[in-house]
C-alpha cells in the first residue's frame, strides 16, 4: 500500500460525506478517477436509486479514464439492485487499477465485486484508509449486517451531569454552537426518538433547523406506552413533511390509536417490558422500515431504558461549563442504575472536542465499534 497516495482516497471520503443523511438505506460512497497523478473525474452517491459514485466519476472523466486509477471508498457493487452493477461499468471503461477503502458488508457484494474486477484483469487493492471508511458508514454497516439501525444516545448536560435544574428548567444548558451541531446531526440521521415525558415537558418539534433552511427533517418517533401524547403536540401540528411514529403497546386503546392516525401519525404497537415499550423490538421494526440510524434525545428515563436494553451503539454527550447540583436535579441517565461498578457500561473509541464553550464527548459502547457487532 506504500505506493498508493492516500490523498486521493481522502478526497473520495470527503466526496462521500456530501451524501450524509441523503443515501439511506444505501451507504455513502465517493469515487475519484486519477490519471498521471491528476484528478480527471469524481463523484458521490447522492440518493438511493440514483447512479452510484463510480458512475458519476467515470462519466466526468470521459475518454481520460483509459489506463487511469479509480479510488472508491466502498467496494463497487456487482449485482442488480436499484441500479445496474458498477463493476460492469468499470470493466468496460478501460480503467487499469481500482483502489478500494473497504469491502462492502452487504452479503450480495462482500468481496464479489473485488473478485469480478480481478477476474477481468484489473489490478485491485483493498484497505487504504479502511478505518476511516468504516467509521463514515457505521450506520450502514450496522444495518446491513444486522437489519437494525445504529442508535446514538445524545444528551446535553452541565459538567456535573445534570440535564435540568430541580424545577425542570433546561433551556439552555449548552451553548448555541452545540445546539446547531445537534440540528446538523438530526439532518444526518434517519430518525430522532424521544420519550413521551419529553413531549409533555418540552413539546418539541424535533425538526432540523439550520441556516438557509438547508436541513432535512428526520422521522420523529415518540415512545409512549400508554398513549399520553396530546393531540395538540407540536409534532402533529408542524409544516414538516417528516413522518411521525408513535411507538406504543397494547395498553393504548383502539380509539386513541385512531386519534393518532387521523393526526397523520403511524402507530407501531410493540411488546411491552415492565409495562414499557420493548425498545429492542421497536428497533427491529424500524429496521424493517429501512431506518438505518436513530438519534435518541430527551430525558434521563429514555436514555436509561435504551442503554439498559442494549440498543445503544454510540453516545454523544455535550457538557456545558456550568455546575447545577441538587439531589432533585435530573441526570442524563436515570432509571434504577447499577449496584456494582463491575456492571457499568464500558465505553471505547472515545473522542473529546470543544464546541464553542462546551465539550463534546463521543464514545462507542464497547460491544459495538464500527462494524464489530
Amino acid at each position: 500500500m506504500a505506493n498508493l497516495d492516500p490523498q486521493f482516497m481522502r478526497r473520495a471520503l470527503a466526496l462521500a460525506e456530501r451524501g450524509r443523511g441523503r443515501t439511506s438505506p444505501n451507504p455513502m460512497v465517493g469515487a475519484v478517477v486519477v490519471k498521471s497523478n491528476e484528478v480527471v473525474g469524481e463523484g458521490f452517491h447522492q440518493r438511493a436509486g440514483t447512479p452510484h459514485a463510480e458512475i458519476h466519476a467515470l462519466r466526468q472523466a470521459g475518454e481520460r479514464v483509459q489506463d487511469a486509477t479509480l479510488y472508491v471508498s466502498l467496494e463497487p457493487c456487482c449485482h442488480f439492485g436499484r441500479t445496474p452493477p458498477c463493476t460492469e461499468a468499470i470493466i468496460k471503461t478501460g480503467i487499469r487499477q481500482v483502489v478500494v477503502a473497504m469491502i462492502d458488508p452487504n452479503p450480495q457484494v462482500a468481496g464479489k465485486g473485488i473478485s469480478a474486477l480481478r477476474q477481468a484483469g484489473l489490478e485491485t487493492q483493498v484497505g487504504l484508509l479502511e478505518r476511516e471508511a468504516k467509521k463514515q458508514n457505521a450506520s450502514f454497516i450496522k444495518y446491513i449486517s444486522t437489519g437494525l439501525p445504529l442508535v446514538i444516545s445524545k444528551a446535553a448536560t452541565s459538567l456535573d451531569g445534570k440535564i435540568a435544574t430541580s424545577t425542570g428548567e433546561s433551556k439552555w444548558i449548552t451553548g448555541p454552537q452545540s445546539r446547531t451541531m445537534v440540528h446538523q446531526i438530526r439532518d444526518a440521521v434517519d430518525a430522532v426518538l424521544v420519550g413521551v415525558g419529553t413531549v409533555l415537558a418540552d413539546d418539541p418539534l424535533l425538526t432540523t433547523r439550520l441556516p438557509n433552511s438547508v436541513g432535512r427533517d428526520p422521522v420523529r418517533i415518540v415512545v409512549d406506552s400508554q398513549g399520553r401524547t396530546p393531540s395538540t403536540a407540536k409534532i402533529f401540528n408542524s409544516d414538516s413533511p417528516a413522518s411521525v411514529i408513535i411507538a406504543t403497546t397494547n395498553q393504548i386503546s383502539a380509539s386513541q390509536r385512531q386519534v393518532y392516525r387521523e393526526l397523520g401519525a403511524q402507530v407501531l404497537v410493540v411488546n411491552s417490558v415492565a409495562n414499557r415499550v420493548d425498545l429492542t423490538q421497536l428497533m427491529a421494526q424500524l429496521g424493517q422500515r429501512e431506518i438505518t440510524s436513530v438519534l435518541i434525545e430527551g430525558g434521563g428515563e429514555i436514555h436509561a431504558s435504551a442503554i439498559r436494553s442494549g440498543i445503544v451503539d454510540h453516545i454523544m454527550f455535550f457538557l456545558a461549563p456550568i455546575l447545577v447540583g441538587g439531589v432533585d436535579a435530573p441526570g442524563a441517565i436515570q432509571g434504577m442504575g447499577i449496584q456494582k461498578l463491575s456492571q457499568a457500561v464500558k465505553l471505547g473509541e472515545m473522542e473529546v472536542k470543544q464546541v464553542g464553550a462546551d465539550l463534546l464527548i463521543e464514545a462507542s459502547i464497547e460491544d459495538y465499534v464500527y462494524g464489530n457487532s
